[in-house]
């Protein structure tokens, strides 16, 4: 049976979500802070960390929180912790982590007291920074409260001051013509909220790269590209990989079948564009991906056994990659913003 989150919060709970964004808002550090950032060649930096939360799909409260460092600039997994957790808050456009970085907090925590000697010297996170209604998203909020540099990473626009992913926008696209490619995103109050990345040479859909704490655009930007091995980086696509991968065994021995889950409809369970209201309107289930600049997809086909790793031979034999971001697919009932 899935279960649900609880309904949405009460103005007064809204009110000071609002307020303590707010206040963490006045400690995020938009620059470089580290000497590693600040060498062409990031000398120096040894280990990047990637989060990912993943969901049962169907199933708005069970999820996999997943927490993955990797050696740079070799992009190998020297360290991986995955949990199954409880999501009582529900999603609510604009406040993503109150609802999801108290378990990312509590991985780097356990990262910091079983490995300290691998913790990451800077977090990718599958959200926003402060590219965001409130210029403080969910890789600003984990940044500040682990103090470590993050970086926001979103595979869709997020429409706030004014950005609109229209007909300009889509033509400024096009004239990405490689990996490494970028242009700025200014909002209406001449912000520059973040920049549009085509982060490989085979992928036509661009990322949306913003600073969560302790980095510069600049410098998050050419990380971000240097991460990617694929589309999507590789902290990132690794976490996401293996959350995936822990929510299968962990239903495989409850004894939990795709084919026993009461499923929902794709519309259902993917909206199409953030709930009308805005800004702390309530989503259906999960999070709707343009509201948080996260992209859906899903394949019901469960793959075989060693399907990832054939499949990153074969695209890293040929330098190519699908405009997918992820591989392997899901099976039927794990649901993950790639």
């Amino acid at each position: 049976m899935a279960h649900t989150a609880a309904e949405r919060p009460p103005e007064e709970t809204l009110s000071l979500w609002k307020g303590e964004q707010a206040r963490l808002k006045a400690r995020v550090v938009d620059r470089d802070t580290e000497a590693w950032q600040r060498d062409p060649s990031f000398s120096g930096l040894q280990k990047v960390g990637g989060v990912d939360v993943s969901f049962v799909k169907g199933d708005s409260v069970r999820a996999c929180a997943s927490l993955v460092v990797l050696s740079y600039p070799e992009l190998k997994v020297v360290y991986e912790d995955s949990r199954m957790v409880g999501l009582k808050a529900p999603y609510v456009s604009g406040f993503l982590a109150f609802r999801e970085v108290p378990f990312l907090v509590e991985l780097v925590q356990r990262l910091q007291e079983k490995e300290p000697d691998l913790m990451p010297q800077v977090v990718l996170v599958d959200g926003n920074g402060v590219l965001h209604q409130r210029g403080f998203g969910v890789a600003c909020h984990l940044g500040v409260l682990t103090e470590l540099p993050c970086i926001g990473v979103a595979k869709k626009l997020l429409q706030v001051d004014g950005l609109e992913n229209n007909a300009l926008h889509k033509e400024k696209i096009v004239l990405l013509q490689a990996g490494g490619d970028t242009f700025p995103l200014i909002g209406s109050s001449g912000t520059v909220l973040g920049m549009a990345l085509r982060s490989h040479d085979h992928s036509t859909k661009p990322l949306y790269v913003s600073v969560g704490h302790r980095i510069s655009l600049e410098v998050a930007v050419r990380l971000t590209h240097h991460c990617c091995r694929f589309r999507i980086p590789e902290p990132i696509r690794q976490a996401d990989i293996r959350s995936r991968e822990y929510i299968r065994r962990t239903l495989g021995q409850l004894g939990v079948a795709p084919a026993q889950r009461k499923d929902r409809s794709q519309k259902e369970q993917r909206p199409n564009a953030c709930p009308q209201g805005g800004p702390g309107a309530l989503a259906d289930q999960g999070r709707p991906p343009e509201c948080d600049g996260r992209d859906s997809s899903s394949d019901p086909k469960a793959p075989e056994p060693g399907f990832q790793e054939q499949k990153d031979q074969q695209l890293e034999g040929t330098g190519h990659q699908e405009d997918s971001d992820l591989w392997p697919p899901s099976p039927a009932w794990v649901q993950s913003p790639p």
